[in-house]
């Protein structure tokens, strides 16, 4: 590193505005020098008010702390002399730096002059994957001590930390990288420049690295490929000691269980005889281990892959990351395997080098870009979806996923998802999705054609994987944007940069001429608007009744207004015809142009495809007639019209879709295994298996979970709530409210609270934080919060105090063991709203048919969310919590005891919630 001093700065204060008063707590300065951290300077300040409630829970700074510590007005001088001709450094300068300027200048201080660093600017470059950069996450993840968030003399040590091993990070990337960075480096908001511009100057002079190739001036690490060691063929286990043995190896204190044994031999046998089965195998005995061992020994015995297909790309990697290890160390030699996804999960490096020829960029994009220079640098799989960027720079991943399998020459050895097809043959397990894996029928030449056999996990979120595989949305907001691409006449855009080459060129012809261009695209939008007006304006009698802002409705509805829509597509088709003749003849003498000019021209081509796409999706959702096996809706949200305007199409019928890809595997003899937690429903054990499309006649097991897995449950009916269709909405929503503050209070949080509707849960929500009862505790609410289920799950295990609201995806597929989660509230029994248009269709369907379809559908599918809800409550034996039931007509209902008979049996109260609420004190307060 330089000579220079760096003063890494963090501040505590009583809030966010110091205009409004807010003042400084507690103040920390730790020094840098020659890339040791050195001195340090700590002070606690007195604000000359009450710390607030929240702050002091944040902080665990009390009033007491900082009674006797000076004014910031007695160390000003001080502060300012320390920070003289240094480098500032914050975790976030735009607040740190500015709090402490606006304090020197109350106390009439000359501000501060000099350069600054943000370390959140600066991690988010060098550490493009991190999944967040809250100082106390980034610090987590990369081993950096941080004994007390929120503690300035803590979080100043560790952003000093961050800032050394950012810059430790920044050395090992090769000179062309650095080169690249440091172009676009004077465009970010801190000074950073200058630390690339040493690092570059430093690279120059050292040996350039072989870990990393060249794509177009672009480095990036290779993808290696797998490497066998099967010295000794490994036999499967037969015996149980054998099992134990093995078991073992990868697992200390593995503890013997019938129910892992028995599933792990009939995915034996179903593989090796190339038979199909169905297994339902809940939590706790060890399923994902159970099936990888055969499946990677039966994979080595016939020297072909076997897949498997899980319902998450994140659940993919996550087999890959914890799992396959273990299986190797069971066997002695490593169990080779490629996690392969969709095409457009990959980054196309040909696009993303094309995008840096044009040089109009945004602060986000020119961010963006520089992530991805950096993360090409460390990724092995170009899986996108490792890349941490803002909100902007998503639109500028967006642009660079690979769109299509033709590629130039010199890109497709650099190709991940080319790269990634190849090692699938040299693997002995490829693990995918399931849209992947269906995905595979529609393919010219299958990916999944030679297998050894195939493992489906998560098998019942086969069926909606499946009938979302050809669902077509059009989003009002997504199609503005593709059009805004290719409409802007401002000096520098798109259309005026074509315009220009066309000039240049003598491309003026007839065909080329720009007021054709926008004599089409006139008409075009205008008839788009004409037909968004007619969907944002329909709001038939029936869903005025609809809860919410929310409004969803059938299009079956529009018939009559079919016309408009068919003028949209044809003028759509009219203006596409005029926007490839654009650009007719500047392709014709492409490599007569410059670099920039080629890029510009292929970006031109890029949204006339995306545009002729949207076309395709335009009739098919509006101008397809054939209604039987699908349905189509509209949702939109009366706060933000024609904004939040969606149109969806959807098949009602996965089962053939699914059965088309198991009979082209059945001809290969492949052996199959369909395997989940929730499979079977009481008084209706095959209703997933059906859905699949799996025979009758192919056996279903069920393997137990052990007997003491459960014993630290127990359920718990509220029987003194408002039935809840005997009342409004609104008075049990208060109702709800006040029984998980209760709740909440008497079991100190830890708490997951689960919703059939957003509507309600946002209403809940609100109506807690307007009470203030549950101020000292971290509230986290899907669709409120800040982040992705991920997120919200990671910030709510780092609070002891939390709650975190959700709906649909968090009924199940969530992991929280042990003590960070003590109860689990259900806010009303899942039943699909009747209202939902892909429910509402499948039971029109049904009627049609003769059969009920409450018994039939709704029944069993609320039935089997329960399950998936309960499952997320225990997730090993050493497990404690209370499943909180607050609808009575799980009681009440004579359906109610389909419910708790599909529960795990454990102990069944009937209590008011007061009385519930004196049991959890005396329970959490032991």
């Amino acid at each position: 590193m330089d000579n220079k001093t760096y003063a890494v700065v963090d501040l505590e204060t009583t809030g966010h505005s110091p205009v409004k008063g807010d003042r400084i707590i507690q103040l920390a300065i730790v020094f840098i020098k020659d890339g040791e951290v050195g001195d340090k300077y700590v002070r606690f300040v007195n604000p000359g008010q009450k710390i607030p409630a929240f702050i002091r829970q944040l902080t665990g700074i009390i009033d007491e702390d900082v009674a006797e510590a000076p004014y910031f007005e007695e160390i000003a001088e001080e502060v300012a002399s320390l920070l003289e001709g240094t480098v500032f450094i914050a975790h976030n300068t735009d607040f740190d730096l500015s709090f402490l300027q606006s304090e020197f200048s109350r106390c009439g201080i000359r501000k501060w002059v000099g350069k600054k660093i943000d370390t959140v600017e600066l991690s988010k470059i060098m550490y493009p994957s991190a999944a967040s950069y809250r100082l106390q996450d980034i610090a987590e993840d990369l081993g950096i001590p941080l004994a007390s968030a929120h503690r300035a003399d803590d979080d100043a040590e560790a952003t000093a930390k961050l800032f050394l091993a950012c810059m430790e990070n920044m050395e090992r990337l090769p000179e062309e990288t650095l080169n690249l960075l440091h172009r676009r480096s004077f465009r970010l908001k801190s000074d950073l420049s200058t630390l690339f511009y040493a690092a570059l100057k430093r690279a120059r002079t050292s040996r350039t690295s072989k870990d990393f190739s060249s794509f177009r001036g672009i480095p990036y690490r290779p993808i290696p490929f797998p490497i066998t060691d099967h010295f000794e063929m490994p036999t499967y286990p037969f015996d149980e000691q054998q099992k134990t043995v093995l078991l073992k190896k990868a697992y200390p204190a593995f503890e013997r269980r019938e129910s892992q044994f028995g599933f792990m031999d009939a995915v034996w046998d179903s593989l090796s005889n190339r038979t199909e089965m169905i297994a339902e195998v809940p939590t706790g005995i060890g399923k994902t281990a159970a099936y990888l061992l055969p499946a990677a020994i039966h994979s080595i015995a016939a020297g072909k892959p076997v897949v498997v297909s899980t319902f998450t790309n994140h659940l993919a990697d996550k087999i890959m990351a914890e799992e396959l290890n273990k299986i190797s160390s069971m066997l002695g030699s490593t169990v080779t395997a490629t996690v392969l996804k969709g095409r457009e999960q990959y980054i196309s490096l040909g696009k993303f080098e094309e995008l840096q020829r044009i040089t109009d960029e945004s602060y986000d994009e020119t961010f963006s870009i520089m992530q991805v220079l950096v993360w090409l640098t460390e990724t092995v799989t170009g899986d996108l979806a490792e890349l941490n960027v803002s909100g902007g720079g998503q639109l500028f991943v967006d642009r660079i996923r690979k769109r299509s399998n033709i590629l130039a020459a010199d890109e497709q050895e650099a190709d991940f998802h080319y790269r990634l097809m190849e090692t699938c043959g040299q693997s002995n397990i490829i693990i995918t999705n399931h849209a992947m894996l269906l995905s595979d029928g529609n393919r010219d030449q299958p990916i999944f054609n030679s297998m050894a056999g195939l493992v489906v996990d998560e098998a019942h979120q086969f069926v909606q994987t499946a009938s979302r595989l050809n669902e077509t949305v059009f989003s009002f907001t997504n199609w503005k944007y593709v059009m805004g691409q290719m409409s802007s006449d401002t000096t520098g855009q798109l259309l005026h940069q074509i315009n220009v080459l066309n000039k240049r060129t003598g491309m003026i012809g007839r065909l080329h001429k720009k007021a054709h261009l926008d004599e089409a695209f006139t008409k075009f939008t205008t008839l788009f608007d004409r037909a968004v007006s007619v969907l944002t304006t329909f709001d038939p009698a029936m869903n005025n009744k609809q809860q919410g802002n929310r409004i969803v409705y059938p299009l079956g509805k529009l018939v009559d207004d079919r016309i408009c829509f068919a003028k949209v597509a044809e003028a759509m088709s009219e203006y596409i015809s005029k926007a490839e003749q654009f650009t007719h003849g500047l392709t014709g003498q492409f490599e007569n142009l410059t670099r920039k000019e080629q890029a510009i021209v292929a970006e031109w081509d890029f949204w006339v495809r995306e545009m002729t796409i949207k076309a395709g999706e335009w009739v098919e959702i509006f101008l397809d007639n054939d209604s039987e096996d699908y349905t189509v809706w509209m949702e939109k949200d009366r706060r933000s019209i024609p904004g939040s305007l969606v149109v969806i199409k959807r098949s009602l019928d996965s089962a053939p879709v699914i059965r088309g890809l198991i009979d082209r595997l059945k001809e290969e003899k492949t052996g199959i295994v369909w395997t989940s937690g929730t499979l079977t429903v009481q008084d209706n054990e095959r209703f997933i298996a059906r859905q699949l499309g799996i025979d009758d006649s192919i056996p279903l097991l069920t393997f137990n979970a052990p007997s003491d897995f459960y014993a630290g449950a127990e359920i718990v009916i509220v029987d003194d709530m408002p039935d809840i269709q005997q009342v409004a909405q609104s008075e049990y929503i208060e109702a709800v409210a006040h029984a998980i503050v209760q709740t909440v209070l008497a079991t100190g949080g830890r708490l997951f609270v689960l919703f059939t509707s957003q509507d309600m849960l946002r209403k809940t929500y609100d109506l807690i934080i307007e009470s203030e009862q549950l101020e000292d505790y971290a509230l986290f609410a899907q669709g409120i919060s800040a982040g992705s289920r991920i997120r919200l799950l990671k910030s709510f295990r780092q609070f002891n105090k939390s709650v975190l609201f959700g709906t649909n995806s968090f009924w199940e597929g969530v992991d929280v063991p042990g003590e960070a989660l003590s109860a689990v509230i259900v806010v009303r029994l899942p039943f699909s709203s009747p209202d939902e248009p892909v429910f509402k269709a499948k039971a029109a369907k049904l009627t049609a048919s003769g059969v009920n379809p409450f018994n039939e559908f709704a029944l069993p599918e609320a039935v089997m969310r329960l399950r998936q809800g309960f499952g997320r409550l225990i997730r090993s034996s050493s497990d404690k919590g209370c499943f909180i039931i607050l609808d009575r007509r799980i009681e009440t209902k004579s359906y109610g005891q389909r419910f708790l008979a599909s529960l795990p049996d454990v102990p069944v109260k009937k209590v008011s919630l007061e009385h519930m609420v004196n049991e959890l004190e005396n329970c959490y307060t032991e």
